[in-house]
Order: C-alpha cells, then structure tokens, then sequence
C-alpha cells in the first residue's frame, strides 16, 4: 500500500475535524443561547455552521474518489475553514473569545503537511483573520449570575487543546518511527543489492574466463576415445560430459539478461534435472501439480537452484541426503515449499536478507540474500520455519504465467 500525498491526508484530517468543529459548534450556540439565555443573532451563528456541514459533505465525494489532491486544493479547505472561524469568532465576542487561539490550528496542519510557502499563506490568512475578528468583533451579552463566561470557555479551549496537540503529537511520533523502519530496510536493501552488483560483476567476469577452457573441456571429451576404457569408463566420461554441458550453459546464461534475443523462461523440469547432475548424492521427494514442462521466469529458476543448495547443504551437514520439494501452481501463483533434514535453525535469530553471512562453515552467505533478491524481483513472499521431526521448511510463493509447456529441447 502506497503512503498518500500529504495534500490529501490534510484534506481527510480537515474533513474529520470539520465535522468536530460543526458538532462543538452547534452544542456551543444551544449552550449559550438555550442554558444562559444570551441574545446572539441566530442566523450569523447557523449559517456559517451549516455551511461547513455542506462542504464536508462535499468533501466526504471528493475523498472517494482516487485522485490526489494538489496543494493548492489544500490551502483553499484552509481558506475556508479560517473564514469561518473568523466569522463566528467575530460574532462571539471578538478579541475576547477564548477560543480565538484556535486560528493557529489550520496553520499548524498546513506547516506539517505542505510546502514552506503554502505554510507561511495559511499564517498570512490565518492573521488577517484574526485582525478582522477583532477589527469587527461584537461584544457577548453580560451575564448577571455571576459566572465567568471567559473563564469557562478558556478552560474548555485549554481541553480541547490538550486533546488535539496530544492526537497530532502522537500520530507524529507514529509516522518518525515508521519513517525510521522503512529507512532501515531500504539501507539494508541498498547495502544487499551493491553486494549483489559487485558478485554480479565478478561472476561475468569469471564466467568470461571459463568460457575458454569450459570449451577446449568439450572438444577434448568430443575427441576421446572411450572403447578402451570400459563400460564403467564410459560412463564416466558421459557424465563427465553431462557436467561440462551443464557448467557451459551456466556461464552462457549468465550473458542471457542483456540479450533481447535470450529466452528469459525456462522448464522447471531442466532446472531440476541440473540440479540434480551437479548433487547427484542428494535425493529429491518431489510433490505438486507443477510439471517438469511448466515455464517459469529464469528468475525463478535462480530462486529453486538457490533454495535447493541451501536446504542439501543443510541435509549433508546433518548426516541426511534428502530434500523435499512441493511445487503447486494455484490460480496465477506458483507455491514452493522445501524442506531440508538439517538441524533446523536459531528461533531467536531473525531470517532476514543479509548479505554474506553464513551459518555454514564453508557458505559464502549469498544464497539467502540472492533468494531475497530473486523473490522482491518479481513481487514474491519468502519465509521459513521450522519443520515437524527437525529440519527447516522455507515457503515461498511467486506469480507465474500460464504459459504453455514447451515441446522442444529448452536452454
């Protein structure tokens, strides 16, 4: 969910507090002219409140609708609301009604939600305002029973201002903390991905390395002679071959995002099917309605090759060979599940995204940053657990499209 522009939530707080403002309006004017009897002009006093309820009523179809609200459209709710004010101060008492100070209302809102300029207007019409209330400001009926109507109002504007100087505060507070945090991810995000960038860097560089002698690996496999060496000879060497074919297309795939002519899918089943040549001591339990033929974006490839080494890196360390993997195609979205046999992991340690730690003793730490990075790529949630009967469980859901499965060899 988007924040919204600060225009409009100084509209929503506007039209919240109008609708405060008309109904301790109203309950002020029955107050005076019903408990004490004073002689105030009705229509003055209505009429301004009546037409505040009539624009909040405007304003509550304009909030439903999704446009933003620009500055200007802002400032001018604040004009009016000032107006309307100074009006009904002006009637009231003028200079001596102590809820004159709420004219440095508006300009407090409008100080925290717009510009500088727009600030220094709502100040600007928010003294005029005052000036014009007391230029013009008629004076209250005196009442004989001896209350202090001055001293009563003050004490009800000093509430009223407790009341809204802790709401604002408050949701001041709330916004600098949550400010804070999204801060803080986005350095920590910043910090994982130049990581990234430098590991991609250094892996193209690498790979254009490999690429020679990965090569000349291929021509001198092509050129052996395999019918003195056995059955079991040869079928080292096919293997051996396999696993040359399979680092080859590594290295080339790494080329393949700057490529427009690259194929950015891939078949699940091939991206297994590697996986599995390079752990051939690994068992694989596989489960879902996802079939070996179903394709997925090659990112999502990178995401099962990373999550997979984890969970047998973890299952070997254990004494265990095996990984379970669910995958499960629901209604556009691809639900992952794989669980290693390992000794779990810390409880009070959190699983987050960094990058280059490692709980293994030989890890390099990329494999959950690049998992991490893999799935805010393309818009997917990632989170672990802990496994019944021991181990750890990381589930983890993508959007896929539904393409149809390929027929030919795949990349």
């Amino acid at each position: 969910m988007h924040p919204q522009p600060p225009a409009t939530a100084l509209l929503r707080t506007l039209y919240s507090l109008r609708w405060l403002a008309v109904g301790g309006q109203s309950l002020t004017i029955l107050w005076a002219t019903q408990g004490f009897h004073m002689a105030l002009p009705p229509g003055p006093l209505w009429g301004p409140v009546a037409l505040l309820a009539l624009f909040n009523v405007a304003v509550h179809l304009r909030l439903r609708s999704s446009r933003d609200a620009v500055p200007a459209e802002a400032f001018a709710h604040v004009l009016l609301d000032t107006a309307v004010l100074s009006w009904l101060i002006a009637w009231t008492g003028g200079i001596a009604n102590p809820f004159a100070s709420l004219f440095l209302l508006p300009i407090a809102l409008t100080a925290m939600a717009l510009p500088a300029a727009w600030a220094v207007a709502s100040a600007l019409a928010g003294l005029m305002g005052y000036l014009l209330a007391v230029q013009f400001g008629q004076p209250l009926p005196h009442l004989h029973d001896g209350f202090d109507l001055h001293l009563a109002g003050m004490a009800v504007n000093f509430v009223l201002s407790l009341g809204l100087v802790l709401y604002f505060l408050v949701r001041l507070a709330a916004a600098r903390d949550r400010r804070e945090r999204e801060l803080a991810a986005l350095r920590e995000r910043f910090v994982r991905n130049e990581g990234i960038l430098a590991l991609a860097t250094h892996a193209a560089s690498v790979a254009h390395e490999l690429n020679t002698p990965l090569g000349t690996m291929t021509l001198l496999l092509d050129d052996l002679d395999t019918s003195a060496l056995g059955s079991d000879g040869a079928a080292d060497v096919a293997t051996l071959r396999r696993l040359v074919d399979t680092c080859r297309d590594r290295v080339r795939s790494l080329a393949d995002p700057a490529d427009p002519m690259a194929s950015t899918r891939v078949d699940i089943g091939r991206v297994l099917e590697h996986w599995q040549l390079v752990r051939p001591a690994i068992v694989l339990a596989r489960e879902g309605n996802a079939g070996p033929h179903q394709r997925v974006e090659r990112t999502i490839g990178h995401l099962l090759l990373a999550l997979l080494n984890n969970a047998a890196d973890a299952s070997e360390a254990n004494g265990s060979r095996r990984v379970d993997l669910r995958l499960q195609i629901d209604d556009g979205v691809l639900h992952g599940a794989i669980r290693d046999y390992g000794t779990g992991f810390d409880a009070q340690a959190p699983f987050l995204p960094v990058l280059f730690r490692s709980g293994k003793p030989d890890g390099l730490g990329i494999g959950l940053a690049l998992s991490h990075a893999a799935i805010e790529q393309i818009g997917g949630e990632l989170d672990m657990e802990e496994a019944d009967g021991g181990g750890a469980r990381v589930h983890f859901r993508v959007p896929v499209d539904d393409a149809p499965a390929s027929t030919g060899a795949p990349r």
